[in-house]
């Protein structure tokens, strides 16, 4: 997959089919609309992901602002390469972005990308101030030759699959359902730092993966999890939270000991993929308590993958 930052830099004289929106979950809504833009391959079409470098509807004052990210956007370009996209492209949101009328925006489309199919969900507004939607979408696929597809949200226990649906089961620790809902693990990914190394001392080894600040994560807590590092996946058991048995500063980190593993991979980068919850975050009141518990969350999470 090939990531762009600004449609100027799109080359490709072939045709494209075309899916766009903010894809900040790459949930299994998402996953559909990808599939969709797959099969024009067959047709000899270019697949683009079409997205934008902030939240059109933040920006707009239409959601709310705390909302972290399910995937930053290093994140999302990890797991898209994983898809098989051709392309995704970023679109800085701009004062002119803003400003572009719904027709001028799909214009734009089909002129630099030479579009000529098109799947969004039923509820996709675009232009500006989103006076685009799908009705204005079927009458101008008329006006400049691109087939459309529009595709209702899949749905989960009589609700939409949405990226704050799986937000509130994430924050909720139901990382099971959250699961399901993406399609695929939650996961955090980055550089693996050195931390205070008092694992290595007790002999359960860790790795550390400093999160962005506006990365959402699940609750403070102990979690089963496999670790992804240059290519190979490992088990392991993950905790989210301060450390405050051996840590002071409050800073929010995401530890994982890999189980059966002590090789050093310092400055890698790895993806921690979460599967199930363990327990909560807990202060001992000495080491010796800490390395016992760690001890029998090492059995869960033995006990998980076998």
């Amino acid at each position: 997959m090939i990531y762009l930052k600004g449609i100027e830099k799109y080359q490709e004289s072939s045709d494209s089919a075309v899916t766009i929106g903010k894809f900040d979950g790459i949930h299994r809504g998402h996953e559909y609309l990808i599939s969709r833009i797959h099969e024009q391959a067959k047709r000899g079409m270019k697949s683009v992901m079409v997205t934008f470098d902030q939240s059109p509807r933040v920006i707009l004052g239409k959601e709310a602002k705390d909302d972290r990210n399910l995937v930053t956007p290093a994140e999302r370009s990890v797991l898209l390469s994983k898809q098989g996209l051709d392309y995704l492209l970023e679109l800085p949101f701009t004062d002119e972005m803003i400003s572009m009328e719904p027709e001028d925006f799909i214009a734009m489309l089909c002129e630099k990308l030479h579009m000529r199919y098109l799947v969004v969900g039923n509820d996709f507004h675009f232009g500006y101030k989103g006076r685009g939607d799908a009705a204005l979408l079927e009458k101008l696929s008329h006006q400049m030759g691109f087939e459309l597809l529009v595709v209702h949200k899949l749905q989960d226990d009589d609700r939409d699959i949405s990226s704050s649906y799986v937000r509130d089961e994430i924050r909720q620790g139901h990382i099971l359902h959250a699961n399901e809902l993406l399609g695929h693990p939650y996961f955090v990914w980055g550089e693996i730092i050195h931390g205070n190394h008092v694992g290595t001392g007790m002999g359960v080894p860790t790795i550390n993966i400093l999160p962005p600040a506006d990365k959402l994560l699940p609750p403070f807590g102990v979690y089963v999890t496999t670790v992804e590092v240059e290519g190979r996946i490992y088990h392991g058991i993950t905790d989210v939270g301060t450390k405050p048995t051996v840590s002071s500063d409050g800073s929010v980190v995401v530890e994982t000991h890999i189980l059966d593993f002590s090789s050093n991979i310092y400055g890698e980068t790895a993806m921690i993929r979460f599967y199930d919850y363990v327990r909560p975050e807990m202060k001992f009141d000495h080491i010796e308590a800490l390395k016992k518990q760690i001890e029998s969350d090492k059995k869960r999470a033995y006990a998980f993958f076998k």
